[in-house]
């Protein structure tokens, strides 16, 4: 969920959708890495009450999305070099299984699903909407979590490709950081065979490339405005 303007629906703005707009954000590298999330101006930004923005903020932090400092306030989060080996070691452990799993279970229903979000992926390409095409491509191996029926791995799973985000927009050394789409498409292919140790192979030599795609170096600096990272040109 994307908010457009504070008053952009009739529905109430919950802590819920502060957070999924925020994270959203994150996601697609409208909010970098060190960014400084002002409670004033996020409750501004939505038109809500700065409890419910605080709540939205410690739900982020719960998934490692963003960090709260003591009297300095909320920053999306700057992974270190250690974290985003970390993760990406993680991935690589859950990952290809989960893959295997998907290619066990899935239907021809989940099958067209994956080909589905592929299909949005490559339309937000070529609308030039990298973010979105990003987001879309991390969905992609949330999805397959949900397709093997594995939702403590999937939640697990979820949080690991948002911190991913984050690394990718801070260590990335590739002109894309959009998941290579062969990659996804022989993936597919296997799920769609219910070819499962091909699934599991296919799974793992792509997060290995991701990973060796990282230029591990020290961090920029960053310098943002809040609501036009949020809102676009709406914000203003």
């Amino acid at each position: 969920m994307t908010l457009t303007t504070s008053h952009s629906s009739s529905a109430p703005v919950t802590a819920d959708t502060v957070s999924s707009a925020v994270s959203q954000a994150i996601h697609q590298h409208r909010l970098a890495p060190g960014t400084k999330l002002g409670e004033d101006e996020l409750s501004d930004i939505y038109g809500v009450s700065r409890t419910i923005v605080r709540t939205a903020l410690q739900s982020l932090a719960h998934q490692h999305i963003i960090e709260i400092k003591r009297n300095r306030g909320a920053f999306v989060a700057q992974p270190s070099l250690t974290e985003a080996q970390e993760v990406f070691e993680v991935r690589e452990l859950l990952e290809p299984r989960t893959a295997r799993s998907a290619a066990q279970k899935a239907t021809a229903n989940d099958v067209a699903l994956l080909q589905d979000h592929i299909t949005q992926e490559h339309t937000a390409i070529d609308a030039g909407d990298r973010g979105r095409a990003l987001y879309l491509s991390g969905k992609f191996h949330v999805e397959i979590a949900r397709i093997a029926q594995h939702q403590t791995i999937a939640d697990m799973i979820n949080v690991l490709v948002a911190r991913s985000s984050l690394i990718i927009a801070l260590y990335w050394r590739r002109e894309s950081a959009i998941c290579e789409s062969q990659a996804h498409h022989a993936l597919i292919n296997a799920i769609g065979d219910n070819d499962a140790a091909r699934a599991e192979e296919l799974m793992q030599s792509h997060l290995v490339d991701l990973h060796s795609a990282l230029n591990l170096k020290e961090l920029p600096a960053v310098e943002q405005d809040l609501r036009t990272m949020l809102l676009g040109n709406q914000g203003r």
